[in-house]
């Protein structure tokens, strides 16, 4: 096979040639060239040989000269020593490493966008002073011997800002609607004149607006590590494809690169509706 030009910085992946006495894989290397790699196991150096086929993603590594405690073989000296290996490794082509990128990128992505929307409904459940259906979000209704969501059952509208009527769809689920309000953590008292359920939303005095605006704060705050969470699964499941010699150290380098870049993107997303709420808290 006709040699051919081999750039050091390409990921290269190899494997001690002392199987019985060092049976660790050697890492990703760059020092193709360069002394060739050497094995903390055995203190091996290598110095290898590097041809490559017609397939863009085959390598193959051939021993020429190893150099044990000081002293220099030659290929017959080792071949007589042990027998001369020759070893043919498969590299990610950039398609492949795009396919992984993509697979990984789509779980992480749609994992932080429920963490967003994760983070908006407990931002919409928390009242501002302002009557808004969403502050109904969070109430459950047992309907029928099981736990069902109040919009489930129920048209909620504002009829000014400072009142919600909610309009059941089946009027014999009134009363329990109403016992889901009243038992709920809104501080909301309902009225039920047999048809619908009004709302008077109160005024927050200064206190309760701080206090509301603490706890958004840390939903915020639990939002965001959340986010890193996800980061960390992505980082480790490039690592996982690293060790199954899937992606090289490199690559995973640079994945990991635009995965914090994605992590940062959604962090900015939560303290932008976070900013936004605490607005909403603190203007009377």
């Amino acid at each position: 096979m006709a040699m051919s030009s081999f750039s050091p910085t390409t990921p290269v992946r190899t494997v001690c040639y002392q199987p019985s006495n060092c049976p660790k894989s050697l890492k990703s290397l760059r020092d193709t060239y360069s002394g060739g790699p050497n094995c903390v196991q055995c203190n091996l150096i290598f110095r290898n040989v590097v041809s490559r086929s017609s397939a863009a993603s085959s390598v193959t590594l051939r021993t020429g000269v190893r150099q044990l405690a000081g002293k220099t073989l030659d290929v017959k000296q080792v071949s007589e020593a042990r027998q001369l290996r020759t070893l043919t490794i498969t590299r990610a082509t950039i398609e492949e490493i795009q396919a992984e990128k993509s697979a990984v990128e789509s779980n992480v992505k749609e994992r932080m966008e429920k963490t967003i929307e994760s983070v908006k409904s407990k931002f919409n459940s928390i009242r501002t002073g302002r009557a808004n259906p969403s502050m109904l979000d969070r109430v459950e209704v047992e309907y029928y011997g099981a736990p069902v969501s109040l919009k489930s059952i129920a048209q909620i509208n504002t009829s000014d800002s400072s009142s919600l009527v909610v309009q059941p769809f089946d009027k014999s689920s009134l009363k329990a609607i109403e016992k889901a309000i009243v038992t709920s953590d809104l501080g909301m008292t309902p009225t039920n004149d047999g048809e619908v359920i009004r709302l008077t939303v109160p005024p927050l005095t200064s206190e309760r607006r701080k206090e509301f605006a603490k706890t958004v704060a840390k939903q915020a705050e639990e939002g965001k590590v959340a986010v890193r969470n996800i980061r960390r699964d992505g980082i480790k499941a490039y690592q996982k494809l690293e060790k199954e010699k899937k992606l090289s150290e490199d690559n995973v380098r640079d994945l990991t690169s635009d995965l914090q870049k994605l992590t940062d993107e959604y962090v900015k997303k939560i303290d932008a509706i976070y900013k936004q709420k605490e607005k909403e808290l603190l203007t009377v």
